[in-house]
């Protein structure tokens, strides 16, 4: 992990992931990229310049420039600690491209859960997080609207289904798996017992990895997977969960499965994810 890329906004939020992307980059002798990335308000707020109204569309870019002056000062303060650290603002409409090019040389993202009700951030796309972990394939570590998250990671989740999307999601892992003191694995009941792709498959993989935790498994059954999932994560006070990302593109538009749209919509604490 020798290269991190933060996404930035103007809200609090921002602040708490850039200091965890600085922790991790010192951590790792990594160097870190922040990006700041909102939308222009001109393009959120259209009706401006349709309507010609010059002072609106003044006062527009003054919220633009207030905003971006407020996430460069928490870069600035994160910057003084030695970490090799860059920034880069994008201003235009084609924001989620832009975010995805720069996304494509990093070892893993750290963004943050989309929070309608944050009216600091700025004009932040709904749909960034899960554009960014299927275009860029690049693991991510998104963050919950809520909580902080400081302390070390010591109890850790896997959603574990036999696909590639979980296969990179658990290798990316390997970090917070090898510093962990409980691994547990969530799992279909159709699924946790095959032989060739269930939990004892992979609970080899883990131990070959380098893992020494205790694995102890558990069955998800029904059709709310997504929220059986997060309650798995609640009982065993899980302090990282790990899954895939599942999506796919229709005409230009990212149609996410049912259990990556409930996790980004419900989560309650990181979640590591990948494509």
């Amino acid at each position: 992990m020798k290269s991190i890329l933060v996404h930035l906004d103007a809200s609090p939020r921002s602040a708490t992931r850039l200091a965890l992307a600085h922790r991790l980059a010192r951590q790792h002798g990594a160097q870190l990229t922040a990006v700041f990335a909102v939308l222009p308000a001109i393009v959120a707020v259209p009706f401006a310049a349709a309507e010609g109204a010059y002072a609106a569309a003044s006062l527009l870019e003054e919220t633009d420039r207030q905003l971006r002056a407020r996430a460069r000062e928490m870069f600035e303060r994160e910057a003084v600690s030695g970490v090799p650290m860059q920034w880069f603002e994008i201003r235009h409409d084609t924001l989620e491209v832009a975010v995805v090019e720069h996304a494509l040389f990093a070892d893993l993202l750290v963004l943050g859960q989309h929070d309608p009700d944050d009216r600091e951030a700025g004009p932040v796309p709904r749909g960034l997080v899960a554009t960014l972990v299927h275009d860029s394939g690049k693991p991510a570590l998104v963050l919950p609207a809520q909580g902080e998250f400081g302390a070390p990671v010591r109890r850790v989740l896997i959603a574990w289904k036999p696909t590639p999307e979980a296969a990179r999601a658990v290798a990316a892992a390997r970090p917070w798996l090898l510093a962990a003191e409980e691994v547990h694995v969530a799992c279909t009941l159709a699924r946790r017992d095959d032989e060739r792709t269930g939990v004892a498959a992979l609970e080899r993989w883990l131990r070959a990895s380098g893992v020494t935790a205790p694995i102890r498994s558990h069955g998800l059954a029904g059709t709310g997977i997504g929220e059986a999932l997060l309650s798995v994560a609640a009982d065993t006070d899980a302090d990282l969960l790990v899954m895939g990302c599942y999506g796919h593109s229709r005409a230009r538009e990212l149609v996410l499965g049912g259990v990556t749209r409930t996790v980004l919509r419900s989560m309650t604490l990181p979640v590591l994810m990948a494509h």
